[in-house]
């Protein structure tokens, strides 16, 4: 198959490893209630954290990461670097979007991670310096989240890296999207602090 071809097939291979929902399949097995009547109802590591359980949400970030760095590992090998691209943009919109799960899925931060890992390890370090940079300043993880992302395509564009950058721009917009109620209590200052109950 040429690298051509496999640009749709990156893209359907990341959406369809992005749409697993480590999160709820997690809770699910240990016993927990539903992680959709919870919280945020998102099927993320942040609102696992709500059931008390760390070490199930350490599983869910690590799970939802991985699922980013598989498709663009996978995709990259076979149709190179413009399908891991594409596998990464997959992963991010299956775990948003989520076909089995009516498409409600997540909020993307594990996977914009994990798809950095993927595509441009050294992005990672400058999106954890920045997340806890914020974090320690503010306490707030969305907004460490927000920071982080928003910097990212910055970071690639700077240093040369323009596709990277696009495909980042449009990633932290859905990602900014899909924070859009949190942004609401960021500026209405109700948004809950890292560390309180």
């Amino acid at each position: 198959m040429s690298p051509e071809a496999w640009l749709p097939v990156g893209l359907i291979i990341g959406y369809f490893l992005g749409s697993i929902p480590f999160g709820l399949i997690l809770t699910r097995l240990a016993g927990t209630q539903d992680l959709r009547s919870i919280g945020s109802g998102s099927i993320g590591a942040t609102n696992v954290l709500r059931t008390g359980n760390k070490g199930l949400a350490a599983a869910t970030l690590l799970g939802d990461a991985l699922k980013g760095t598989v498709a663009v590992v996978i995709a990259g090998y076979f149709g190179g670097p413009n399908a891991a691209m594409l596998a990464a943009l997959g992963a991010f919109l299956g775990h948003l979007f989520p076909v089995w799960l009516k498409f409600k899925g997540g909020k993307g931060v594990a996977v914009y991670i994990g798809a950095l890992i993927g595509l441009f390890w050294p992005a990672v370090v400058v999106f954890g310096l920045l997340w806890l940079a914020t974090a320690a300043t503010t306490r707030y993880s969305s907004l460490s989240a927000l920071v982080a992302s928003f910097v990212t395509p910055i970071f690639f564009w700077w240093f040369g890296h323009p596709a990277l950058a696009s495909l980042f721009a449009v990633m932290t917009m859905l990602l900014f999207w899909a924070h859009r109620e949190n942004i609401k209590r960021l500026q209405a200052g109700t948004e809950g602090r890292i560390g309180e109950k």
